[in-house]
């Protein structure tokens, strides 16, 4: 079987996996094709566990004489530890085992740039020992009975200022010929340019630049962080809150080494990730360990201030952007600077993927540079990037649209592409024109004028737009197993993941169509490494699109078996049999059928006959590769209708109308669904979400969810999903593409264009709280009061 290289992109970050090539991969649908199951908004299938309580996560697993993990944290965002005495802790009674840097193997993290106990610590929650005791109340008290003493260093809380000659360096040992250098991940900035974008400036007739400021959020997941480990013998099983149980057990095996066959790892529900987590954690490495030292099980279960300390964020961004075009709207030349701040070790912070791919333009030009600060390592947070990138990028359009004399949506559509500029490539399928058409059309774009004539007093409204793009494809691996039974009953096993966003449901679809079973007929088993094939993590849109491909394969071998089956049965030809909605039938006499169920009785064992069949069919299949010659790619955009009140400064978002095109639309229940979830998070972004760090402390202010804000009921607008179901054949067999980051993209920017719209002024900095807005719309009253030429655009 044949191997080749191919693209697979995961949150931006691209890399060439070998796959070996599917030789009896089903041909994709056709684009019209009259499907049974696909495109049925079929509920969830784990609706009913999960609204009943019966669905157990990990912070339900309680086994027996099971102990409790807690974690010392440093209270101090860059200190050396000098001295550390357990030994008060230790005698507290119910105390089991503390663990630090001077009893736990050497085991390193962040790249070989730390361990798993640390000496050095760089951001306040970093992690300085753990107790193990009989219950979690215990292993609390013991807590404060840990003395260390510390020598406190130099700290930098924000990326410009560590990027200072004179600013603290964060790492020994890292550049330091060069000013400023000393912070900044890999010593450079990562470049990126096409055309000339100084000659793009000169043929420019407008040109503006503008600086945007998003902050560091969290992820403020439902569920908090948590793992139990237990072993049997030299078997270990461990439950994790996590979005990849298969790469976590690989982990596991490779840090404890152990063989891979000794571990399972079970995540069977998921309260929400959101990209933290993706990969092990300090906490399950210990967990483990423990378990294995003391003989008994160990849960450790963070609470919401370690989450917000300790497991990842969006990073903060200072984002300047330049920005010309013609007096017909062109775009001549793009450029971005992007400063990201990483936290403390390796990380992504870059933003311009959106700039560099959505609108066309012959000169364009990117410097970001990732930054070490003290506090927490950034992790990706749905859609990393592209939300803070999108956000600047869309009110950039919107300001040169003003200066042309443009509508926004015309001006977009005047710069549209339809070739990925950075690969040079055509792009698979590209819906993002009907969605502005038919998101226009939903919103009533073309006749806002006459709702913004609704403004009544100090309450102004206003109206805008942006744009989205995200890397859709998924890739391998990816791998899927299905059953058929005696009784026509199916199973599917599939290494993905259903971290909320309803993969059991659609995977089971997919399942359902290809065999031609009724979907209540299937049973689908996933979130568990023992009885699934491999599947990598679930995140960065990439489950469906990866996984969907796989399940399919698996189903059409069983159908190709079921198929030769029904031929003997019905004195006909396989190749002319078909099914469809638990029958087999021929497909020159449709009205010549037979009950899959029927069919599959032969499979039973023929006991006290002395003939023995086999009693089910099995098949299996993988993901394939991407095709080489097209960019795959999910597209949206959204309209926003807000209300601004200009005395107090508060925005009130009213409306959302959301169109996105994620090829072939699976289930437009579930889509929708996921669409809603994206937008309530955007809210977030632009309006309320902010970590707050205390510059005499470094410590996070707001490490709660009575501070740490995030939208609610009372906030959230009414969100109108417009569904483009556009099948991407090019993509792989199913034509889908990923959907789960695209919903969150375009909110910020739309919400900002629209708040700008209302007030005639902008808010260049995230959240855009009151005080912000009454900021903006006292500078704006500044500003027009100066002469001309005293103005800057």
């Amino acid at each position: 079987m044949a191997k080749v290289l191919t693209r697979v992109e995961l949150n931006g970050v691209v890399n060439d996996v070998w796959v070996e090539v599917p030789e009896n991969e089903p041909a994709a649908w056709p684009k019209q094709a009259e499907l049974a199951v696909l495109g049925k908004p079929l509920p969830r299938v784990d609706g009913p566990d999960k609204v009943s309580g019966r669905a157990k996560y990990t912070h339900d697993v309680n086994l027996s004489h099971m102990l409790w993990m807690k974690f010392f944290r440093s209270p101090y965002p860059h200190a050396r530890i000098t001295s550390l005495d357990t030994s008060r802790a230790e005698a507290l009674p119910g105390v089991k085992r503390v663990y630090t840097y001077e009893n736990t193997p050497d085991i390193s993290w962040y790249a070989n740039r730390s361990k798993l106990f640390d000496t050095t610590l760089r951001f306040v929650g970093d992690e300085v020992a753990a107790v193990v005791a009989v219950d979690e109340h215990i292993a609390a008290d013991a807590l404060p009975l840990i003395d260390v003493e510390y020598e406190e260093m130099p700290y930098v809380l924000d990326a410009e200022t560590a990027l200072s000659p004179d600013a603290p360096a964060i790492h020994e040992g890292g550049p330091q010929d060069a000013p400023g250098a000393r912070n900044l991940q890999g010593g450079r900035p990562s470049l990126y340019t096409r055309g000339d974008v100084e000659k793009g400036f000169a043929e420019a007739d407008f040109v503006i630049e503008h600086t945007f400021r998003s902050p560091c959020q969290v992820h403020a997941c439902l569920e908090t962080h948590c793992s139990v480990a237990a072993w049997q013998g030299d078997k270990l099983t461990v439950w994790d809150s996590t979005q990849a149980v298969h790469p976590v057990r690989e982990s596991l095996a490779q840090i404890l080494n152990i063989p891979i066959a000794n571990i399972r790892v079970i995540c069977l529900y998921s309260g929400g990730g959101f990209g933290s987590k993706l990969w092990i954690n300090k906490y399950t490495v210990l967990a483990a360990l423990a378990a294995r030292d003391l003989g008994r099980p160990v849960k450790v279960t963070l609470d919401r201030e370690e989450d917000a300390l300790a497991m990842g964020n969006r990073p903060a961004n200072v984002m300047t952007i330049r920005a010309g075009c013609k007096r017909d709207g062109t775009l001549t030349a793009l450029t971005l600077k992007n400063i990201g701040s990483v936290g403390a070790y390796n990380a992504g912070a870059g933003v311009g993927t959106p700039l560099r791919e959505v609108y066309r333009c012959p000169n364009v030009s990117t410097e970001e540079s990732n930054v070490y600060i003290n506090a927490d390592v950034a992790r990706p947070h749905r859609a990393p990037g592209h939300v803070q990138g999108t956000w600047g990028l869309e009110q950039v359009l919107d300001i040169l649209a003003e200066k042309c004399g443009l509508d926004p949506l015309d001006f977009r559509l005047r710069n549209y592409s339809d070739t990925d500029q950075v690969r040079n490539l055509p792009y698979s399928t590209k819906g993002l024109r009907e969605a502005y058409e038919k998101g226009a059309e939903k919103f009533g774009w073309r006749d806002r004028t006459a709702r913004q004539a609704l403004s009544r007093g100090p309450k102004k409204r206003g109206f805008g737009l942006a744009t989205q793009i995200w890397g859709g494809a998924g890739g391998p691996p990816g791998y899927a197993v299905v059953n058929l039974y005696s009784d026509g009953t199916a199973a599917v096993f599939s290494g993905g993941q259903d971290i909320g966003s309803a993969t059991r449901t659609s995977m089971l679809q997919v399942a359902a169509e290809e065999l031609g079973l009724p979907a209540d007929k299937l049973s689908i088993v996933m979130g568990d490494t023992q009885g699934t094939p491999y599947g990598f993590v679930s995140g960065g849109s990439r489950t469906t699109p990866s996984q969907a491909p796989a399940v399919r394969m698996a189903a059409a071998e069983v159908k190709g078996q079921l198929l030769e089956l029904a031929g003997k049965q019905m004195n006909l030809p396989a190749q002319r049999l078909s099914t469809r909605e638990g029958y087999v039938f021929d497909t020159q006499n449709p009205s010549t059928r037979k009950p899959i169920a029927e069919v599959t009785k032969e499979l039973q064992f023929g006991f006290g006959t002395g003939d023995r069949v086999q009693n089910m069919l099995i098949g299996k299949g993988w993901r394939g590769p991407n095709p080489a010659d097209v960019s795959v790619n999910s597209w949206g955009a959204q309209f926003a209708e807000v209300e601004v009140d200009i005395e107090t400064g508060e925005i009130r978002v009213l409306r959302i109308v959301a169109a996105h095109e994620a090829g072939r639309l699976v289930n437009p229940l579930t889509a929708s669904s996921q669409i809603e979830g994206g937008v309530i998070q955007g809210l977030g972004f632009a309006l309320f979400e902010e970590r707050v760090l205390n510059n005499a402390s470094g410590r996070m202010v707001n490490a709660n969810l009575h501070d740490y804000k995030i939208p609610t009921m009372k906030d959230i607008p009414e969100i109108e999903s417009v569904l483009i179901d556009l099948p991407d054949a090019r993509a792989n067999s199913v034509g889908v593409k990923g959907l789960g980051e695209p919903p969150i993209i375009p909110t910020p920017g739309a919400i900002a264009n629209a708040v700008a719209d209302a007030l005639g002024v902008r808010v260049f900095e995230t959240p855009m709280t009151p005080q912000r807005v009454l900021e903006a719309l006292e500078k704006g009253l500044v500003l027009r009061a100066q002469p001309e030429e005293g103005r800057r655009a």
